[in-house]
């Protein structure tokens, strides 16, 4: 499986992302893209890509140029302006001195005019990109939600959003260069590590706002974050809309072969390395993956309503539920409840299981597991249809008649469960002698 593993240590940001992805791209696709970049019908941006270093490492820095200037500075982007309902700007700056000031961003007056861009305008500009449309759907899709959360943070409609137009045309760059390496890197599975937000505040227009900016909190909930020990805002808006909206899971990388690495820099400087770091491999199809064990024992519930417990917890979205009888303290005969789920389903498992059961607390286990991918498939026998579970992956295939099938078709024909099974395997050695030939 084609699998991309984004890491986000130093947060992300829209420019560092498009540039690791720029990385993983052939040298042939490098310049491709870059042309199509500087030819998308957006007036005045160009993009380019120049070579970059943090704390020793080399990577791409990929700059984005508005009206003749580089509007994203210190390495990421806090051009996702909005004037809200009141109309005046407001500009999200790291904590941290920039190069200048960037005083002036509250002058609606000063070197070119800025206007004002809604979402309804920056759609439209999108849609007439010269891009495939996946691509612009995808960005479509990416700064609708920017807007919503924008909306939210701010307390006013979406239509009263608006994006600073020099910012706006710099974040569109963004957006549609990652969405649009997304497309050329032909990806089956993306997964993103855990964000690293930053911590402390950010100034803007308003005044100062604590980090992560609220706008970015609004998009990343449910998302796996932490704030670290880096004062400054390292996830903005931008880059929390484009992980969320690519992401499949979010996790730890996992067992991957690698084939290419790229390494998005970031302008400004930190004790640890300032970029975003893209891992282009292969994962196995059946592949390992995180399940969450919750345990805990139980003495004072009877059989019935243990039984009524476990049958719930399935309903309620368990992968399994099941017991072991053990003794507990005191010598008392309980029983070890095990209940599974995904592991993003921990805490609402944990409420069910404490809501279904008298136990008051419960013990959690991460595991990884292994499985084989499942199939169902029909055989004909002289008696009927009878389904057939598949399971195969590492160069093993299990097969086994769906009991209920086989079971009914032995009653209606009074002959054993064993007839029936026999049938079955016989009739698939036949087709597998027909496939065969």
């Amino acid at each position: 499986m084609r699998t991309l593993y984004i890491e986000c240590n130093m947060g992300a940001a829209g420019d560092m992302l498009m540039a690791a992805l720029y990385e993983l791209l052939e040298d042939k696709e490098k310049e491709a893209f870059l042309h199509t970049m500087n030819h998308l019908g957006l007036s005045d941006v160009r993009v380019e890509a120049e070579n970059g270093s943090t704390c020793g490492i080399s990577g791409t820095h990929m700059k984005v140029i508005v009206h003749g200037e580089e509007e994203a500075v210190g390495g990421h982007d806090h051009h996702h302006e909005h004037d809200g309902e009141h109309h005046h700007e407001e500009h999200h700056h790291d904590d941290h001195h920039h190069s200048h000031d960037h005083d002036h961003s509250h002058d609606h007056h000063h070197g070119h005019s800025h206007h004002h861009a809604a979402p309804g305008y920056i759609a439209d500009l999108i849609e007439h990109l010269e891009l495939p449309a996946e691509v612009k759907n995808h960005a479509k899709s990416v700064y609708s939600a920017i807007a919503d959360a924008e909306s939210k943070a701010h307390g006013c409609p979406v239509e009263e959003i608006h994006f600073h137009e020099v910012g706006a045309l710099d974040a569109v760059a963004d957006v549609t260069g990652v969405c649009y390496a997304m497309f050329l890197l032909h990806l089956d599975k993306v997964i993103v590590s855990p964000v690293h937000v930053g911590k402390g505040t950010v100034r803007c227009a308003h005044g100062i706002m604590p980090v992560p900016a609220p706008a970015t909190a609004n998009l990343l909930a449910g998302v796996p974050v932490y704030a670290g020990t880096v004062q400054g805002e390292l996830c903005t808006p931008t880059g929390a809309a484009l992980l969320t909206h690519f992401a499949d899971q979010f996790a730890e990388m996992p067992m991957m072969k690698i084939a290419k690495t790229g390494i998005g820099i970031g302008t400004k400087q930190f004790e640890q390395a300032n970029c975003v770091r893209a891992f282009l491999g292969e994962t196995e199809e059946e592949g390992g993956s995180m399940i969450t064990e919750l345990v805990c024992n139980i003495d004072d519930m009877t059989p019935e309503t243990l039984a009524f417990a476990c049958t719930r917890l399935l309903e309620l979205g368990a992968l399994d539920v099941y017991t072991v009888a053990g003794t507990m303290k005191k010598g008392r005969s309980g029983h070890v409840l095990t209940v599974l789920c995904d592991p993003e389903k921990e805490e609402e498992m944990a409420r069910h299981i404490l809501a279904q059961t008298t136990t008051n607390g419960l013990r959690i286990r991460r595991c990884r597991k292994y499985f084989l991918k499942p199939e169902i498939s029909e055989v004909e026998t002289k008696w009927g249809t009878v389904r057939v579970k598949k399971a195969s992956g590492y160069g093993v295939t299990h097969m086994k008649p769906e009991f209920d099938d086989v079971s009914r078709l032995a009653r209606v024909h009074q002959i054993s469960c064993e007839q029936v099974r026999e049938e079955v395997f016989a009739s698939m050695q036949n087709e597998h002698g027909k496939d065969a030939e």
